[in-house]
């Protein structure tokens, strides 16, 4: 199994803070979460651990929570991030095809997710809720619809930071 963790990211004051403002409330694990993912950008593994050292609790628990929401990411942000809508509207409209075309260029090999220098994540989603602009994708959470295969090299020019 690799290894999720990057960096280990610094114990800040704001961290302190977020655990001692949620630490006796009810449901506090997700709003710390919520908290962290906000400071850090992902739910580092070493900030994972003092949040369970912190509140006394089983690592184990902090990833029941981390792992089961789909909100919360346990890696490093890449600096783009393309998700491919594959929902039934965009996958009957070519979104297999956009997928793979936007995996060659980005030189993202098999099933991996980052491109090998992290600078771009991509993602199979489910529906964005835009089938009338099948097939959908965001490029930085930019929704652009109606992509064709020859559509990539110009989308990736334009909307990468």
């Amino acid at each position: 199994m690799k290894s999720i963790i990057h960096t280990e990211e610094p114990i800040t004051d704001a961290l302190h803070a977020i655990i001692e403002r949620w630490k006796d409330e009810e449901g506090n694990l997700i709003m710390i979460f919520h908290a962290v993912q906000k400071e850090y950008g992902y739910v580092p593994r070493n900030v994972a651990i003092f949040v369970a050292e912190a509140l006394e609790i089983p690592l184990a628990r902090v990833y029941e929570i981390t792992t089961f929401y789909n909100y919360f990411n346990l890696e490093t942000p890449a600096e783009n991030t393309v998700a491919v809508c594959m929902g039934t509207a965009c996958y009957l409209k070519g979104a297999e095809d956009v997928l793979k075309e936007f995996r060659a260029k980005l030189n993202i090999k098999g099933d991996a997710a980052y491109s090998a220098d992290k600078k771009y994540k991509i993602e199979e989603i489910r529906c964005i809720g835009c089938c009338g602009l099948a097939p959908v994708i965001t490029f930085n959470e930019e929704i652009i619809g109606k992509v064709k295969v020859e559509d990539v090299d110009s989308i990736i020019a334009t909307k990468t930071k």
